[in-house]
């Protein structure tokens, strides 16, 4: 019975073995770069996830860096990673979508934004819906009566906030970006609705870079639980659209109503899940650039003074003291809030990480990136590289008045890169330019409490950033 006993200690305790070893030794058609899979199963993930104090690169990319050098291996969430801090190399592969490498999504995100929808978008379905957005939030869309529309309502809402003692500037700030967005996408009027769901929104990153866990108290729950309602609100918006023909907007929904007749592909499940991936998108991105860059303009008043310079000069040079800002001026008269822009933007690097999936090998520096696993491209890895910027951390929009765009090709990447660089990018920087405009020419404010930075890995602001809003007098 003993012998028994020891015959299956010992195949069980080969097999674990022969087991790890494979999974420290995946199989590879060459040399694969540096790093470690760390445990079975769960790889490097908790190391990964977490969270620093600062708004630089993780402490997990940094230790990795310094160890391995700009590209290394690791296991995220039990998937094969190769995570690369290359500039030159990142922007050649993210050039290569459909022949290296395809758009690939953690198992969290697919689930939650629904991985049948997720997994479909790609090559026609993919440039279908960039047009789309584009046609709605590209440039030539936005030199309409776009900026009259996000000027009433930023305007509106800092009012509303200059009459609180306090506000939390990224819960609000992200409750004003759904409500442009979710107007401009449907003509969603949250006045009449009296439901704040733009709330439903705040912190979703945290939830999809997670653990896939459904468990009460985890992010990916709470993410789950607060996605609810405004898929409710989406599909009730359609529904009502395609029941109503009659209605006539001109708007992102009308186009995906009528495109839905011509298009197998764009099934209600599929309409509404991009519609909800959409508003998150500049949901969170914008929301979390904004605080920084209220954080940053509140410890800097002297970059303050060269933006109300700015924006006082362009309300002056005005034939009608009473018009709104116009696209020209947005474009040609504001070069210095540009700066600020691109500063806040290098720094908030808000994507965690760019992923994409490898469909072939790919030979990189004598290393072999095997086909199946995952590339991530680091954002802030690439915007905070002390050899392109000079003092990464410090807060410097006039920086931008000497950097072209040799550097910023490969080095300034806040809206991704290649065939997948963010259709809404120039809506984004129109929101904040306009944000911008209205604040710094009608308000004071000041910070109350909070404002603590850092990265978990997504960018986060602690328990809150809070600020007193006032109205310039006379």
């Amino acid at each position: 019975l003993w012998l028994l006993f020891l015959l299956v200690t010992s195949l069980l305790v080969v097999s674990f073995t022969h087991w790890v070893y494979r999974w420290r030794n995946p199989k590879c058609n060459g040399k694969l770069p540096p790093g470690s899979l760390g445990l079975p199963l769960i790889g490097e993930t908790i190391q990964f996830l977490i969270p620093s104090k600062s708004i630089d690169m993780t402490s997990f990319i940094k230790k990795r860096k310094m160890k391995y050098g700009k590209l290394f291996k690791t296991n995220l969430v039990g998937r094969p990673v190769v995570v690369s801090l290359d500039p030159d190399f990142n922007h050649y592969v993210l050039q290569q979508e459909g022949k290296l490498v395809e758009l690939w999504y953690m198992d969290s995100f697919g689930k939650l934004l629904n991985s049948d929808v997720t997994a479909a978008v790609t090559g026609y379905i993919h440039k279908y819906l960039r047009n789309l957005v584009l046609n709605h939030f590209g440039p030539e869309a936005l030199k309409g009566n776009v900026i009259s529309q996000l000027e009433e309502t930023i305007d509106r809402k800092l009012q509303v906030w200059s009459k609180l003692p306090e506000f939390e500037v990224k819960k609000n700030s992200a409750s004003m970006i759904f409500d442009i967005t979710a107007r401009m996408m449907f003509g969603y009027e949250s006045e009449k609705s009296g439901e704040n769901i733009g709330e439903y929104f705040t912190d979703f990153l945290q939830g999809i870079i997670s653990f896939p866990l459904d468990i009460p108290g985890t992010p990916y729950h709470n993410c789950k639980k607060n996605q609810k309602k405004p898929l409710k609100l989406i599909t009730e918006l359609l529904n009502e659209r395609r029941d109503n023909p009659e209605i006539r907007k001109g708007d992102f929904l009308e186009q995906i109503v009528e495109d839905t007749k011509n298009h197998d592909f764009m099934t209600d499940e599929f309409c509404i899940f991009v519609m909800f991936g959409l508003l998150l998108a500049s949901i969170e991105a914008i929301s979390a650039t904004l605080v920084l860059t209220i954080k940053y303009l509140s410890e800097n008043p002297s970059v303050v003074e060269l933006l109300e310079e700015e924006h006082e000069a362009i309300l002056k040079n005005r034939e009608n003291p009473d018009s709104g800002l116009t696209w020209n001026e947005y474009k040609s008269s504001m070069t210095y809030t540009h700066y600020v822009m691109k500063e806040s933007l290098r720094m908030a690097s808000v994507a965690p990480g760019i992923l994409r999936g490898v469909v072939q090998d790919i030979h990189v520096d004598g290393y072999v990136i095997p086909k199946g696993w995952t590339l991530m491209v680091i954002p802030s890895a690439i915007q905070m590289n002390p050899d392109t910027y000079e003092d990464p951390l410090t807060f410097n929009p006039s920086r931008w008045k000497n950097i072209g765009a040799n550097t910023t090709t490969k080095n300034f990447i806040p809206f991704g890169g290649g065939a997948r660089t963010c259709a809404g990018a120039e809506f984004s920087k129109l929101l904040m330019g306009v944000f911008l405009h209205l604040l710094v020419t009608k308000y004071r404010w000041e910070k109350i409490r909070g404002g603590e930075v850092g990265r978990s890995p997504a960018l986060g602001f602690g328990k809150g950033f809070y600020v007193k809003l006032s109205a310039k007098q006379g």
